[in-house]
């Protein structure tokens, strides 16, 4: 049977942690009870607060998609509108505040433009280019035709003669 190594902490421990968080516990605290990273704690609190119990629970380690016009407008309210990364979280449906700081740093560098997806695998035209045959492969070209017509022509002289044509 196959594991899931993206999902490292079982749906007990992200239970325990929502008890922790429901009776006024922060991130720091619920790290140090279940013995579990802070980081990995804190972004439970991020998706915890912004969504609820639920998706917290139901989370299984897939990494979501988003639009551009989504990343577009998440990072717009967070870097021009002064909106809270949680609440940004909240309102645009963004499930980690990985990506959220992300989109907000190539936003502020580059605009909406740096956003955009960028085109995978290879350009077109990047393969190999075709340069033109040296005067030696077309000499050796030739030299292989002319060897085959010589022992073309001998296997016929010799059908010639065997048949005394």
């Amino acid at each position: 049977m196959r594991v899931d190594l993206r999902v490292k902490h079982d749906i007990e421990a992200r239970k325990a942690a929502i008890g922790l968080f429901e009776r006024g516990h922060g991130f720091e605290s619920a790290a140090k009870a279940l013995s579990v990273p802070r980081n990995t704690v804190r972004q439970w609190l991020y998706v915890y607060r912004s969504f609820g119990s639920e998706v917290l629970l139901s989370m299984d380690g897939k990494q979501t998609r988003y639009t551009y016009e989504q990343k577009v407008a998440a990072a717009s309210a967070v870097v021009d509108g002064g909106m809270g990364k949680q609440d940004a979280m909240k309102a645009f449906g963004v499930m980690s505040l990985a990506p959220l700081k992300r989109w907000c740093a190539l936003y502020r560098e580059g605009g909406a433009e740096a956003l955009r997806p960028k085109p995978r695998g290879r350009p077109k035209g990047s393969g190999p280019k075709s340069r033109g045959r040296t005067r030696e492969q077309e000499l050796e070209e030739r030299c292989r035709r002319l060897e085959t017509e010589v022992a073309y022509l001998k296997k016929l002289r010799a059908l010639v003669e065997r048949d005394g044509l």
